[in-house]
């Protein structure tokens, strides 16, 4: 006969199942005893322990699955298959919680405020309004890798041999060790730098390296990069920004245009049929009228200047 503490143990994890299938909230006592057991396994399961553990249990349970004597009574046969149906919910609650307590990523959320997020590796996290981050329980491997959706600031603890991983929306950030800040909205994308170095990755363009107060962004446009300087004024609160390199991959030379317009503060006009034309071009160093040059060379028009508007002419 089984002993009272062994049920209760039974009774407790077949609750559990229960709440992880209705999704029912887990009291703050359940909770606690949770806490406690991954605590101990953390300390004693490594992956070779929990296959030599899993081995354990269904070797224990294949008296439960053998055959019974044709001759078994109609009791025994209840019997056996109550036991069976009970041994099946116990391995598929202890399943569950199992993947839980040591696969099931880590979902972390900030509300109205910022939440600051500590990371197993020294790392810290601030999450901004309405970010999530998602941190698997392999964290911190080789390469420790996270997932942001949302704004996001992060002080990675330095290594230089475990590279810290951002995969944002449609982008990712890469570093050894830095303090750098990430912005989506809608299309929009950012990477801030202010401490460090990163290489930002995004579909479509050349990787971007930033170097301290220097941002890396999209502008909202798809297969667009850019990075910029943001160096401190002479006026506080003010800061003095200058254009370092401009890629776009087949985008058209309308968003092209509007881009150059906003970030040289110039005027660009050209004929009506070109608005469609899609643009393949990396700018980097040169200025408003090299860059200017270069652009009508590939759309196969002349560039004139005067004062601060350039057309674009057959």
């Amino acid at each position: 006969m089984k002993s009272q503490k062994n049920k209760n143990t039974a009774a407790f994890v077949f609750k559990l199942w229960q709440r992880e299938v209705s999704e029912g909230e887990i009291s703050g006592k359940e909770n606690e005893i949770l806490n406690q057991w991954e605590t101990r396994a953390e300390k004693d399961l490594d992956r070779i322990h929990m296959k030599e553990s899993k081995e354990r249990v269904l070797s224990a349970l294949e008296l439960y699955f053998m055959k019974p004597a044709k001759e078994a009574p109609v009791h025994s046969l209840k019997k056996y298959a109550y036991t069976a149906a009970a041994a099946i919910i116990l391995l598929l609650s202890l399943g569950g919680i199992l993947y839980t307590a040591f696969f099931k990523p880590d979902t972390y959320t900030s509300g109205p405020e910022n939440r600051k997020v500590y990371l197993a590796d020294g790392s810290v996290v601030t999450l901004l309004k309405g970010a999530e981050l998602t941190v698997d329980k392999s964290f911190p491997a080789s390469t420790r890798i996270v997932n942001l959706k949302g704004d996001a600031i992060f002080s990675v603890a330095k290594s230089k041999t475990h590279p810290f991983i951002v995969h944002a929306d449609g982008f990712s950030t890469k570093v050894l060790g830095t303090v750098f800040r990430i912005s989506q909205s809608g299309k929009d994308k950012s990477v801030q730098l202010y401490e460090g170095k990163v290489a930002v990755s995004y579909a479509g363009v050349p990787i971007s390296y930033l170097k301290p107060n220097q941002k890396w962004t999209n502008f909202g446009i798809a297969h667009t990069a850019a990075v910029i300087s943001m160096m401190k004024d002479k006026k506080p609160g003010n800061l003095k920004t200058e254009l370092l390199s401009l890629s776009f991959n087949d985008v058209s030379f309308k968003q092209v245009a509007d881009v150059m317009q906003n970030n040289y503060k110039i005027r660009i006009l050209y004929p009506r049929e070109t608005a469609e034309k899609r643009i393949t071009a990396d700018f980097t160093g040169g200025s408003a009228d090299e860059n200017m040059e270069a652009l009508a060379f590939i759309l196969g028009l002349e560039v004139h200047k005067e004062d601060d508007v350039y057309t674009l002419k057959k």
